[in-house]
């Protein structure tokens, strides 16, 4: 993980005086697709400033995968650096960082709805209800609040004792009215805004770079933070995982890896009582556990693992691998024992999921 983050901060400095010159015109649209049921999106990030970011769509009953499934469904390229998407009202709202924009899309044909234009860089979306949502931003200290009906950016939350050009907020989970955000990229806390009054209520310091957000099914957070890196001037230390009660907003206890480690990709299952995580080989753990696994789930395979994500239904595991950046990206699907069941090629540097639950 620490490859992600260097890569997004050095190429990120070296961008920010660029101004958003992508434009998206419809070309002919070549297919029609209707994704039924269960089914997984694939974010492929592509290659900073390439424009060649994709998404793709796999199948686990059948075991197919479609590729460039928005270019086709719509004519038209992505963007630039895909990040982030999630499914709200039935579209899938697809997160372009360094192109400024969200798009929308009907989750079932992939054919886009809308977008909202303007952004920073965006991260993730996080929806409060059919009228707001946040978006995180990197070297933005405010979180964008917009209306996703009319596809607008209707406010901004200002973080706090956050400059500009370090700021960073990134993934976002929701308990009663608050929402807790993670300040990533040279930061050290998480963050608590009260969705009424949009307003920035508490902060919580852990260590240095939280990476990750989950939150449990007990009203546990739970935090990775990467440490830094060395020579780094805000510092490097030892990456730690924080369990976080939700309610007190306060920590409960503290995993700490050896100096070095490279956590990354914090997720749950589906029944939220369990953890998974990239450190090298790929490990779980049970929320109520104790201490840090010793045996991994599936071990390291000698490549990148960028991105992870479980089956919120039937447990399976599936790690991305970026293999070497500039090809396509390999996913391998696991199951909940550890067993390889299959693997299908993607986009360039798959690095997020997004799972459909139904039609």
């Amino acid at each position: 993980m620490k490859d992600k983050i260097l890569f997004s901060a050095v190429l990120f400095h070296a961008a920010v005086s660029l101004t958003a010159c992508m434009e998206w015109d419809y070309g002919e649209i070549h297919e029609e697709f209707d994704f039924e049921g269960h089914g997984l999106f694939i974010i492929n990030e592509g290659n900073f400033q390439y424009g060649n970011a994709t998404l793709s769509y796999y199948n686990p009953e059948t075991d197919q995968v479609e590729n460039e499934v928005f270019f086709r469904a719509n004519g038209m390229k992505l963007g630039d650096v895909a990040q982030s998407m999630t499914i709200y009202d039935d579209k899938g709202w697809i997160v372009v960082n360094n192109s400024h924009v969200i798009f929308a899309i009907d989750a079932n044909t992939c054919q886009e709805t809308g977008r909202i234009e303007n952004l920073t860089s965006p991260r993730y979306i996080h929806f409060i209800n059919d009228e707001k949502a946040y978006v995180s931003q990197i070297w933005d200290n405010r979180i964008f609040v917009v209306n996703p009906k009319r596809y607008e950016i209707i406010g901004h939350i200002t973080v706090p004792d956050m400059a500009m050009g370090t700021a960073s907020t990134e993934q976002m989970v929701q308990y009663g009215k608050y929402v807790y955000c993670n300040c990533w990229s040279y930061q050290n806390s998480i963050i608590k805004i009260d969705t009424e009054t949009d307003e920035v209520v508490g902060r919580l310091t852990v260590g240095i770079q939280p990476t990750s957000l989950a939150l449990d099914k007990y009203g546990k957070l739970w935090t990775l933070t990467d440490g830094g890196y060395e020579g780094s001037a805000y510092g490097y230390e030892a990456p730690s995982l924080y369990r976080i009660d939700a309610e007190t907003f306060t920590i409960e206890r503290r995993y700490d890896f050896r100096l070095g480690a490279m956590p990354s990709e914090l997720q749950l299952n589906g029944d939220g009582d369990t953890l998974y995580w990239i450190n090298d080989d790929i490990w779980r753990m049970k929320v109520t556990a104790t201490e840090l696994p010793v045996i991994p789930f599936v071990k390291y395979r000698d490549t990148k693992y960028y991105g992870l994500t479980i089956d919120p239904l039937s447990g399976e595991v599936y790690v991305a691998d970026a293999i070497d950046y500039q090809q396509q990206g390999m996913i391998y699907r696991y199951s909940n024992r550890g067993d390889l069941i299959s693997e299908f090629y993607v986009g360039i540097t798959p690095g997020a999921f997004c799972w459909k639950l139904s039609r």
